[in-house]
């Protein structure tokens, strides 16, 4: 079995898992039809006379206009019970004195002193939270789906009908300054504008400031008919301190001041809109449905009456589409097309009228025209598909058929019949309610037929890593012959889309896809069944052990509770804890226990115990005891879930920042800074200890001098991105700078360092002996050079053996008895060597994109590995000459480790979690219009346990033969020399160690296949758990905040692990291949 078909076969594996994740996903995560059809004046969005009191003036559409100017401050994040006042003391009561807290007093003093002209609202926002959704929604009146949050921060141009396209239309001049996610929505459609870059949640004040130069000189010109002004600085706040921090309180109160501004400059036919698009959390993210969240303020006032009423005591709760259909009828604009949105109704009272009749006629005559084009909208969407309830569309049209009915016969007699009228608004007001429920509850449509095909196309997938991991320690099973059935099929697909391309037939890319999985999963399946499964009982394919099939049901069972996906990290941990105590038990159980190997230096004087260590129990307890407490202390890096008000998240995930305190401060800094030392310092001494530190390979030299280099420019930018704000004026440039070059020379030196790695993998030292002749051969027990694959495999093993046998009689002759040609050190841990030498170049730069504090989880990030690996090496027996097998256990360990670290690094399945901030690292002014180098930064912080470990996979089966070195003996004497053995030095046997598996070039090849094999079906039994719960959950009330976000994070998760063990199981094989080549080379020197 060749190496190259091990890794083909994995990467087939690996896209019939993505076929079925893709194909799933576009059942499960479908977008809503967006209509293009657009409002006019001159289309009445129905039948019957105009509203009551119109009177047809020059600007008026559907109803005349009230203001002729708006003025939009649009304050980002701006969460409802910020604008509530500071608490008085109450007696009995104990007093609350937050940040946020009475800082927008002007809004308040406006409501008290003209109750009349203004009015407060606590308006909710449909999730996802996330600003690019919100500004649809409060353009169009629509509602996002849910699958539109991952473009965030790829905004496309707006195509449904909106508020913006109504006022151009209409000849308004539409001035904008802010976030620039608004060009990208409504691109070219502003007569002026000023765009600043809001992609930088670091920076707090470049935004609001560049608004603050333009907005008041802007309103004094009087060029403009709408002024929108979206502030960022609130919601910049929130991400890098949070709300409860001191600088939320200077923001804040900066808003208080360009309120008070704007209403000293607002005349009489102007209306003013502050509204926050979104909230926030307790930790300051958002994009999530949680109470926080979906709350925020909206305040109205004009300088003349809005309302007939003095305000209610507490502020009325109404949907954020709200605003949209009636900011468009207060201007005298048609109502988008695809509003969804009810009016609010008291904006529409006749405030000089004292008469309730003829108010509540406006009110009907605006609920009216907005039912009308509700309807009609409804009427549209049901037509072009099918996914609205036929039963409730059926009843919401009756419904309004009545209630049009009972408007039109009221405008013929006005007078009286004030019942009737209430009757008419509530009937008005129940359609357009029911309209908004059905859209929410049918916009989450499903494709079953696709979600049925994805998992099934999983479920096979998981099925088929089962089956081939058994199969292939099978004589007869071979990679070659299948993997010809797979490029068949796949042909045979293609060309199927091909002929169907030229008929001119569309084909989904997803479904050709699936077609293509499918196509080459039959007959691959067909065969190997027919030619060795059809031999052998099922239940002999399904070798894997009983505790370790308890352990996957558990996982597989749990992921279908809502409660189990929230608290799955305190679930995760006492998994790996039971686990780890099991695999405790299980080697006293078998008497498999090693002596203690880890950090120790062998004692001289004492001799080794010949008997076999089957009671030294208590060195791997302390292997264990040692990793729980590792995973306890990992436990203090957690991060809160919303659904557990109770907890307080981790105050150590913050950057430093924010820490308050420069003593406090400086600890933290120096604490971080010596958990790089410390990890540098282990990777060294490891390094000396298996690898080769003294060999002047590249990548020995980049470790040396490299790593060190690393750590140093990390603790430079951490210094800097800590105190950046309390730098001088004149050196601030000077941080800037040293701010963008210090993480991109790391993110350099790493991938140098990885280069060189990938070029010059094999770091073994050769030495010769001075004036050895050189015509001396190396003693092989064949006359010539190799001359197959075959002849190598053995040769190199001797070559090996006599190379250290040589060396062993250089150090104990105290003269040369002869002349010695070569010596080669740490030739028995040459894949494990560049494997962690690999890792460490990874783990720096991904240390990078996390805050400073995280490196303490790194620390023991590495530690955890090395006491599990150690742990799980004295379970796994090595056999000579093989086969060489991986316990099924050690894999389920592996993965589950590495989900406890994804949580440990403070991170969580939820889009409010994602740690935005990994963005701006080396790039601090934003990525202009790239979109792919933010994303790469943002999923390498948030998938970077998936990454380090499904890379570091292959240790599970290099750890054992690595550390064969520690249980080595000496040579035993034969019967009845132990005098001589007294007097002659014993001669130590130093083992082969990972140059054993070279010794079987097929099981080497075999052992790896099966362990990618094995990881990639433990985390496939994930990702189709997740994919059956979201499906059979799917009206489950915690669908989109908790199943839904799951299985995306799964899905990337598993995505990023498939590619993290094909680059690691590469990298296995080029140091084979180096190796192969370095003795090949040898021989044929010695030969000449």
């Amino acid at each position: 079995m060749q190496k190259i078909s091990v890794l083909l076969f994995l990467v087939w594996i690996c896209f019939l898992f993505y076929a079925g994740i893709a194909l799933f996903t576009s059942g499960f995560l479908l977008t809503r039809l967006e209509l293009t059809n657009h409002s006019s004046c001159q289309e009445p969005p129905g039948p019957g006379s105009l509203p009551w009191g119109s009177q047809r003036e020059p600007r008026a559409c559907w109803m005349d206009s009230r203001f002729s100017r708006l003025v939009l401050v649009l304050i980002d994040a701006l969460r409802f019970d910020f604008v509530q006042p500071q608490r008085s003391n109450v007696p009995g009561e104990t007093s609350v004195s937050l940040p946020f807290l009475g800082k927008l007093g002007s809004l308040q003093r406006i409501l008290e002193i003209q109750p009349h002209h203004a009015r407060l609202y606590q308006s909710k926002a449909d999730p996802p939270t996330t600003t690019m959704q919100r500004l649809k929604a409060l353009t169009t009146g629509s509602l996002p789906t849910f699958i539109d949050a991952g473009s965030n921060f790829a905004s496309y141009a707006i195509v449904e009908d909106n508020l913006i396209k109504q006022l151009i239309s209409a000849g308004r001049r539409v001035v904008f300054m802010g976030d620039d996610t608004w060009k990208d929505l409504f691109p070219g459609a502003f007569s002026q504008a000023f765009f600043f870059p809001s992609f930088n949640v670091r920076d707090l004040h470049t935004v609001d400031n560049g608004i603050l130069e333009h907005l008041y000189p802007t309103m004094d010109s009087g060029g403009w008919d709408v002024l929108i002004a979206h502030f960022l600085g609130v919601d910049h706040c929130g991400h890098k301190h949070g709300p409860h921090h001191p600088e939320m309180a200077k923001k804040l109160s900066q808003m208080d001041q360009v309120i008070q501004g704007v209403v000293e400059r607002l005349e009489n036919d102007t209306l003013l809109v502050v509204i926050g698009d979104h909230g926030m959390t307790k930790n300051g993210d958002h994009g999530g449905d949680s109470e926080l969240e979906i709350s925020a303020a909206l305040f109205l006032y004009s300088p003349t009456a809005l309302f007939h009423r003095a305000p209610p005591e507490e502020p009325e709760v109404i949907p954020q589409v709200s605003l949209v259909p009636t900011l468009a009828l207060l201007l005298g604009l048609p109502i988008p097309f695809g509003n969804i949105g009810e009016v609010i109704v008291e904006l529409f009272a006749e405030v000089e009228d004292s008469q309730p009749h003829s108010s509540a006629l406006a009110q009907a005559s605006a609920l009216h025209l907005n039912a009308q084009q509700v309807s009609r909208f409804l009427h549209t969407y049901s037509a072009a598909t099918q996914d609205l309830q036929v039963t409730e569309l059926r009843r919401l049209h009756n419904l309004f058929s009545k209630a049009s009915a009972d408007y039109q016969r009221l405008l013929q007699s006005p007078q009286g019949a004030e019942a009737a009228l209430q009757t008419v608004i509530t009937e008005l007001q129940q359609f357009l309610r029911g309209v908004r429920a059905l859209c929410i509850e049918s916009w989450a449509r499903f494709s079953l037929v696709r979600m049925a095909g994805g998992a099934a196309l999983l479920a096979a997938a998981c099925f088929l890593c089962l089956l081939v991991s058994q199969w292939a320690t099978s004589p007869g099973f071979y990679l070659c012959p299948l993997l010809v059935l797979v490029a068949w099929g796949l042909a045979g697909v293609i060309l199927c889309a091909g002929l169907l391309a030229i008929t001119g037939l569309k084909l989904d890319p997803v479904v050709l896809g699936a077609m293509a999985a499918v196509g080459s999963l039959v007959p691959f399946l067909w065969k190997a069944w027919a030619g060795w499964g059809s031999k052998r009982p099922l239940v002999a394919l399904l070798p894997i052990p009983g505790p370790v099939l308890l352990f996957l049901l558990i996982r597989f069972a749990a992921l279908f509770s809502d409660s189990f996906v929230v608290a799955e990290a305190r679930a995760t941990r006492f998994l790996l804890g039971s686990f780890i105590l099991l695999l405790v038990a299980q080697l006293h159980w078998e008497g498999k226990l090693l002596p203690p190997k880890l950090l120790t230096i062998p004692r001289l004087g004492f001799s080794t115990p010949t008997a076999p260590p089957r009671h030294n129990s208590m060195q791997a307890l302390g292997l264990g005891v040692t990793l729980l407490l590792c995973i306890r202390l990992a436990e203090f890096f957690h991060r809160c879930p919303e659904e557990t008000p109770v907890c307080h998240s981790s105050p150590w995930l913050s950057p430093l920042a924010s820490t308050v305190g420069g003593r406090a401060k400086n600890l933290w800094y120096g604490a971080c800074v010596g958990a790089l030392v410390a990890l540098l310092v282990v990777v060294r001494l490891w390094l000396r200890r298996y690898g080769n530190l003294k060999s002047p390979e590249p990548p020995v030299l980049f470790v040396r001098w490299g790593l060190p280099l690393m750590v140093l420019g990390t603790a430079a930018y951490w210094a800097l991105a800590s105190g950046a704000d309390e730098a001088p004026p004149r050196l601030r440039a000077l941080v800037a700078g040293a701010s963008v070059v210090l993480p991109r020379a790391v993110a350099g030196l790493a991938a140098s360092g990885l280069m060189l790695l990938l070029w010059r993998p094999v770091t073994v030292l050769v030495k010769a002996t001075m004036g050895a002749p050189r015509t001396r051969t190396v003693l092989t027990p064949f006359s010539g050079p190799p001359t197959s694959q075959a002849d190598l495999d053995y040769v190199v093993p001797q070559i090996y053996r006599h190379m250290q046998e040589e060396f062993r009689d250089r150090l104990e002759r105290s003269k040369s008895q002869g002349p010695l040609t070569v010596a080669a050190y740490k030739l028995g841990s040459v894949y494990s060597a560049a494997m962690v030498t690999a890792l460490t170049f990874l783990a720096f730069p991904l240390l990078l994109l996390h805050a400073e504090r995280i490196s303490l989880v790194f620390l023991l990030l590495f530690l955890q590995s090395f006491l599990l690996l150690h742990l799980l090496a004295a379970g796994i027996p090595i056999t000579i000459p093989g086969p060489f097998t991986v316990p099924w256990q050690a894999v389920s360990a592996w993965a589950l480790m590495a989900t406890q670290t994804f949580y440990a690094t403070g991170h969580q399945p939820v889009f409010p979690a994602i740690h935005w901030n990994a963005a701006f690292v080396g790039f601090p002014e934003g990525h202009g219009s790239s979109t792919w180098l933010p994303a790469l930064l943002v999923g390498a912080n948030t998938f970077a346990s998936h990454l380090l470990f499904a890379v570091g996979c292959p240790l599970l089966l290099l750890w054992p033969f690595l550390c064969e070195s520690q249980g080595s003996g000496k040579r035993r004497q034969p019967a009845g020399n132990e005098a001589e053995a007294r007097v002659r030095p014993e001669e130590e046997e130093e083992p082969l160690m990972e140059m054993r598996l070279r010794h079987s070039p097929h099981h080497f090849n075999v052992a790896l296949l099966q362990l990618g094999l094995k990881y990639l079906f433990v985390l496939g039994i994930q990702i189709l758990a997740c994919a059956l719960s979201a499906s059979i959950l799917r009206r489950h009330l915690m669908v989109w905040k908790v199943f839904a976000p799951k299985f995306i994070f799964e899905a990337m998760g598993f995505i990023v692990s498939s590619v993290g063990l094909c680059l690691g199981l590469a990298l296995v094989m080029r140091v084979d291949g180096a190796v192969s080549s370095w003795f090949r080379q040898l021989v044929l020197a010695q030969q000449r």
